[in-house]
């Protein structure tokens, strides 16, 4: 159980107060309630299963949405889950593992994406299931060479421009054990966004069907029955990354190097984005009882989108007519889609990077309690450190330091003259600068308090201090406190 208190020199809370919190946190001056119960699996058995539900009740008065109630419960998880051999079936609503952890796993990852760009841990959980397969050897490669995979169907339970819109995922993994410390691996991180109801009756609408169920599965363009887009494109807002990582393990420390790519359609699949993708380099010492036990640095750069021109053309039965040498590549719009305006969010939150941001950001029109406006800033540079460890050699904490410059969209820069129809490099753009900071930590009361010592729970008391000051964001600074009991 968690109780805690937040409050902000601003009408929002910073940056980092309320991002990779799964769109608990309120989005001002508020409080929050999360009541969590769960099992593990069980390794001794052959056939294990687990469960897990988490409810969370957050508390604040929003003045851009006057008729919402200033309380807002929200079941957070609930799950069910079984696991034979290298396989794992998650039915219901469950979060995704991150990556980068430092000293505490309940401070969360020290990355900005939790090393997962297509989906970080920032928005609401969906609904649906997962099969999950862990690393398994390719026969006669000696172990040297392993798969992983993952497959689900999931939807959307927010108020969105095309209500109940369906989400496939997939997942394929191929990893080289090289030596007993150093690996590398290569993975595709698919989504596609189909199906739903389009608030205009006289769009075409995409019908859950087997066939085109079949169709998001592989890529395919949409049939018949799809829309003019589907027909021309493949079906539905299909994107992902993909992610490439070096990993060397000493005996003391683990060094990681990771490139994740974004795209959008065949051409960033095809690496025409480059430079593009989230580069993330970590170091961590086994000991998390260090003062600093990991050490993390980030950049993120989404500029290029495979480049500034695209000259397709299609004649009115969606035949590509461009005429030769056009170019067909340029303005992969990362994560927002025209038919599916809400792009990929949930609850009014990006799922992916949040640093890609969600429509009224900048305007100052937000709020995850209407419907999500899209995508408005998906072209950015930035840079991200962090450090954790424990404080004292007891107490976990925290430190983030994210600096980045905001461009808005090619088709809707936040400033200035657009890159996009323009030679590449010839346009001398102009970013929005922000700075966002955070110092988080937990403090384990049975440390302080002695008579806590012999409880059989565990008090832990969380805190943050967190700081925003640029141009994107309203300057500001925050405070959080909570109180968490562990049974």
């Amino acid at each position: 159980m968690l109780l805690g208190a937040m409050s902000s020199s601003d009408a929002y809370l910073p940056y980092w107060m309320t991002t990779n919190q799964y769109g608990l946190m309120p989005e001002r001056n508020g409080s929050m309630a999360l009541f969590q119960a769960h099992s593990e699996f069980d390794d001794e058995k052959t056939l294990q299963w687990r469960w897990g539900t988490s409810m969370a009740v957050n508390s604040f008065d929003n003045p851009l949405d006057p008729g919402s109630s200033p309380v807002h419960p929200m079941l957070d998880q609930l799950y069910g889950s079984l696991r034979w051999s290298k396989f794992t079936l998650d039915m219901g609503m469950k979060h995704r593992e991150n990556e980068f952890i430092g000293a505490s796993e309940g401070l969360g990852s020290l990355s900005v994406t939790g090393g997962h760009l297509v989906e970080s841990g920032n928005a609401r959980t969906l609904p649906g299931y997962l099969v999950t397969m862990e690393p398994v050897a390719v026969p006669f490669t000696g172990g040297h060479f392993l798969l992983s995979g993952a497959y689900g169907d999931y939807a959307t339970t927010d108020n969105r421009y095309v209500k109940g819109a369906l989400v496939h995922r997939m997942k394929l993994g191929f990893h080289g054990a090289i030596t007993d410390r150093f690996s590398v691996s290569a993975t595709l991180d698919h989504y596609a966004m189909w199906a739903g109801t389009h608030p205009d009756p006289e769009m075409e609408q995409i019908p859950v069907t087997f066939e085109n169920y079949f169709r998001v599965v592989t890529g395919s363009h949409a049939g018949s029955s799809g829309t003019m887009s589907d027909r021309m494109n493949v079906i539905g807002d299909q994107g992902g990354s993909e992610i490439f990582k070096a990993e060397y393990r000493a005996d003391d420390w683990t060094f990681t190097a990771q490139h994740d790519i974004p795209y959008a359609d065949g051409s960033g699949m095809g690496f025409a984005n480059f430079p593009d993708g989230v580069n993330t380099l970590y170091f961590g010492w086994k000991d998390k009882n260090r003062w600093v036990s990991d050490i993390l640095y980030e950049h993120q750069y989404t500029m290029f989108q495979s480049g500034t021109f695209n000259d397709e053309q299609f004649d009115e039965d969606g035949n590509n007519i461009t005429p030769p040498g056009a170019s067909t590549i340029g303005g992969d719009n990362y994560f927002g889609n025209g038919y599916y305006r809400s792009g990929w969010t949930h609850h009014g939150r990006t799922i992916c990077d949040p640093l890609i941001l969600p429509g009224g950001i900048y305007k100052g029109t937000w709020t995850s309690a209407l419907t999500s406006e899209g995508i408005e800033n998906n072209r950015l540079k930035s840079h991200h450190f962090a450090l954790g460890g424990k404080l004292f050699r007891k107490h976990p904490y925290k430190l983030m330091l994210t600096y980045s410059d905001n461009y808005g969209r090619y088709i809707e820069p936040y400033l200035g003259e657009s890159q996009w129809n323009h030679e590449w490099g010839t346009v001398d753009e102009i970013g929005l600068k922000q700075v966002s900071a955070a110092f988080v930590g937990e403090v384990d009361l049975a440390h302080v308090l002695k008579p806590l010592a012999s409880h059989r729970g565990c008090f832990q008391l969380l805190y943050g201090i967190y700081a925003d000051r640029g141009q994107l964001y309203t300057d500001s600074w925050g405070v959080s406190l909570g109180l968490r009991y562990t049974l």
